[in-house]
Order: structure tokens, then sequence, then C-alpha cells
């Protein structure tokens, strides 16, 4: 393979970002370098996301901006892959002539076929960790059996597939030796994990074993879905020592009537018990929820029942989407009935609420040491994270040190401000 200097733009989700990080390491063992930017490189790809209409026009965007640098200085290729080639490849194919090639989420070999390479083997488990390189996201399958009604990543990514666990702890224990300090488990559905291959849910089994990873220091699960969890994974969370008692369950709603047209496989019910044993068994957790507003169906009596429902229980942290009608889903028959305005109104008023529960939480900790991951650092000033806060998505903690980014810190918080802490290195 001639040498290529290829530049990797990568948008969406962690999923889409270890997918990224795979194809830099077959790129880097078929004797490519990376490029940091466009305009240093031979070839671009452009790594897609298609989940909402918001996503899919930054793809949009993103491919217009690397056709535009191919066209006017000197970019040999433009090479577009995941969710959204594996929705909309044809409508692509036909409207965006600049771009030489598409492959869909799981063509791997496509691509470095189209970049002259070939796929080895011998790398399975192979990632180029993205910057900072402290963290790390260990996805332990790929795509989804659950029904929702408005998710089209089955569309995308396909049935539920888990990786072995050995296959895991060997992708862990890579990255562990790469200087990976923190692993943050991903995939459409963790609880789901193992079903598939081994018949029973085995993500307890999992992240026992991931635990027992030498230099791993924190161990973090995203995407656990509430319906039928396996309930012995919240043992596993109190009881091992690197894994954070911090746990991601997007829930989307409460009210019965939208979780069962959202085809959630939930009641209100099963969710508070659910919720209420986490909080119960695990002492000091931080339950993360995802939330969607504007759903068809969802009138001023449901919203009311939802923005109730997040300031009694008080999340530690929450997102909310405002609801985005796909093509494909069980959902899009139901029309989008709810005006934008509306969702739009309905999403600031529960972020208003999240916003006092989080001033509420974060006054609580001022006078506490906390332990701090340092993400990045700019002079003295560091900006890490708590056990209980992932990268990206969650609060900081800002404090003066003379440590660097992967080191961590006791730091005494004296303030807050919005969602983030202050305090002063011990």
């Amino acid at each position: 393979m001639r040498a290529k200097r290829v530049h990797i733009i990568t948008l969406g989700c962690p999923k889409n970002q270890v997918d990224s990080e795979v194809l830099s390491a077959q790129l880097v063992a078929n004797g490519c370098s990376l490029a940091d930017s466009l305009e240093s490189a031979d070839v671009a790809v452009v790594n897609t996301c298609g989940f909402i209409d918001a996503a899919k026009q930054e793809s949009i965007d993103t491919i217009l901006r690397a056709a535009q640098q191919k066209k006017s200085n000197g970019l040999k290729k433009l090479v577009v892959t995941g969710c959204f080639v594996e929705r909309y490849k044809e409508e692509l194919r036909e409207s965006l002539r600049e771009v030489d090639a598409f492959y869909g989420t799981n063509d791997l070999s496509g691509v470095l076929k189209e970049l002259g390479g070939k796929y080895k083997d011998e790398l399975l488990g192979e990632q180029v960790v993205s910057p900072p390189g402290h963290y790390a996201y260990l996805k332990i399958s790929e795509g989804c059996d659950n029904p929702c009604s408005f998710c089209a990543i089955p569309m995308m990514r396909g049935r539920h597939v888990s990786k072995p666990v050995e296959q895991i702890i060997r992708e862990a224990e890579l990255l562990s030796e790469k200087g990976v300090k923190e692993l943050i488990v991903i995939g459409q559905d963790t609880t789901y994990y193992g079903l598939d291959i081994y018949g029973t849910r085995e993500l307890p089994r999992l992240m026992t074993k991931l635990n027992e990873i030498d230099g791993i220091e924190w161990i973090r699960l995203m995407y656990a879905y509430p319906a039928r969890f396996p309930e012995d994974l919240i043992e596993v969370i109190r009881d091992s020592e690197k894994i954070c008692k911090y746990i991601d369950i997007p829930i989307q709603h409460i009210s019965d009537k939208i979780l069962k047209s959202m085809r959630r496989g939930i009641t209100r019910r099963k969710l508070e018990e659910l919720l209420s044993r986490i909080r119960k068994e695990i002492p000091g957790v931080a339950i993360r929820t995802t939330l969607i507003v504007g759903y068809p169906g969802e009138g001023e009596k449901e919203f009311q029942e939802l923005l109730h429902f997040v300031n009694q229980f008080k999340f530690e942290r929450l997102g909310v989407f405002t609801y985005s009608a796909e093509e494909g889903t069980h959902a899009h028959i139901l029309g989008d009935p709810v005006p934008m305005h509306e969702k739009e109104k309905r999403h600031g008023a529960i972020m208003e609420a999240q916003r006092k529960i989080i001033e509420g939480l974060n006054d609580e900790k001022i006078g506490t040491n906390l332990r701090v991951i340092i993400d990045s650092k700019g002079g003295d000033e560091c900006i890490g994270r708590t056990s209980h806060d992932a990268p990206e998505i969650d609060a900081g903690v800002i404090f003066s040190s003379h440590k660097s980014p992967g080191d961590f810190a006791d730091v005494m918080i004296h303030d807050s401000r919005e969602y983030d802490l202050y305090g002063t290195a011990i």
C-alpha cells in the first residue's frame, strides 16, 4: 500500500469513535499515517451518524466541507462510511457525487480495500485510542434487538451481536498496556450482553472479569437498557473496587401510556422499583438517564407526569432529546403532532428542573474531598472528573495542580457554578 495521509472525521456516539479507532489501527498497520486535519491529508474518511435529523444534517454538512477541500486543495480521495450511509447509501450516491466511495457500518474491509490496503486479522482488538488517551471506550457488542418505536439503530447497526468474553478481556488488556486508566463499557444495549451467544445475560460476569485487569482504575457502565435488567449486576457494581458507582440507564419516559407506545418493554412501576433498588443497594451511586420529550401522544398530562418524576427522583445526571420522527421506525406512522416550539419548551422545562437539582446536589459536595481524574490542563488550571462523571457529557471539576492529564488528584471542593465544581488540590 502506498503510504497515505488519512484524516478521519468521526461524528455521533462513542460507538462510532471506537469504529474509527479500529480503522485507524488497521490503516497504520497498512502503512498509512494519520493526519490531524483535512488540509494535511491525502484522503479523508467521514464516519457518519444517522440517528436523528440534527445528526443527519451534521453528516451532510461535514461531507460537503470535505468535498470542498477535495475540490480546492489537493485532497485526493473522499470516503464516507457509518450509520448515515447504512440508511441512505443509494440516495447519497445520487446526490453526493463528489464522494469517491460509500461504505456501511460493518464494512471495514471495504474501506481498507478502497484505500489500497487489506484487513489484518492479527490486529483483532487493536484500536488507536483518541486523545487524551487515559480513557477509552470498550465496545462489548454491536446492534440491538429491542423494538423501541422511535429508534432507527437496528436498521443501521443490525441485530445484537455480543463479542465473546475472552475477546473483550483481551481488548481491555491491550488498552491497559497503552496507558488507559478508565474503561467506558458501551454497546447499543449493554444489559443484553451475552444472551445471543451464551443464552444468559452475562454482563455481571464480564464486569467482574474487567475489574481484575491490572492498570485499569475506573470502569464505567453506559447504555444499560432497563427492561429485563440483570439484577445481580447491582451487587457486582456495589462490591467491585474499580467499577464506578455510576450507571447510565436511559428510561426515555415515565408515563405508562408513552412507555407502551415507545415499546420499551417496561412499566412505570417496574422502572421505579429498579431505580429505587439501585439507589438503595449501591450507596452513593450516581444514576444518569436520557429522556425524550414531544413524542407523539405526549400531551400536557404526560409531560407533567414526566416533569414531576424528574423533580421527585432527582437524577444525578440527565440528558433530554426532543423527539425526531425517523422514517422506517414503528412510531413514524404516528406522525409528529407536537410542534417544535412545544418540544423546545418542554426540553427547557426539564433542563431547568435538572439544573436546580444539580445545584442542590453540588452544594452538598462543598467541603468534601473528591478523587478526580484530570482530562485537560491549561497553565496550572486542570479540568477533571469525578467517578460520577463520564467524559464529554457530564460535569467537570476545576482546580489548580502541577499534575498532568491522566493523573488522579484529591480535590477539596469549595464552590460550584452551574454544573461544575471548583476546588483546591490536596
